[in-house]
């Protein structure tokens, strides 16, 4: 746990939550914040910053976990789609440094996270075989099976 995150003080009961569901690796609980309501987070009981810090049986354990709350956002709230989302540092305006995945009901023409400002480049097949190979070669260097 890491003194100071809410979160943690979440996890570890100190804090009040609305809880959807736990296990021993992950907590699922209703969003302070409801722009629709059902906004629910997923997040890991252990203090991980994002994603990036994840081991596989916690990142395992989250995903069933943001798989079984979707499905049940989905049929508990009016919807037409549902958001994931999980941000990582300061300029993808992740707001609590523990990782939490966001279970968002989406209505049509709602403009909450608007994906693209701007229309978005769309290289050539060549440049995206050189980005598939920047990403595959730290994979390499890391030990990870490609």
């Amino acid at each position: 746990m890491s003194e100071g995150c809410i979160f943690c003080r979440i996890v570890e009961g100190i804090e009040p939550a609305s809880v959807v569901c736990q296990d021993d690796l992950a907590v699922a609980f209703v969003d302070l914040r409801q722009f629709h309501p059902g906004h629910v987070l997923v997040i890991p009981r252990q203090h991980v910053p994002d994603v990036r810090g994840l081991d596989a049986a916690t990142g395992s354990a989250v995903m069933a976990m943001v798989s079984r709350v979707t499905q049940a956002v989905s049929e508990a709230f009016p919807n037409q789609g549902i958001s994931l989302w999980h941000s990582i540092g300061e300029a993808a305006f992740q707001e609590v440094p523990h990782l939490h995945i966001h279970v968002h009901p989406r209505l049509a023409g709602d403009d909450f996270l608007r994906v693209y400002p701007r229309a978005p480049d769309t290289p050539s097949k060549a440049v995206r075989d050189e980005y598939a190979e920047m990403v595959r070669s730290r994979l390499k260097l890391s030990g990870q099976q490609i």
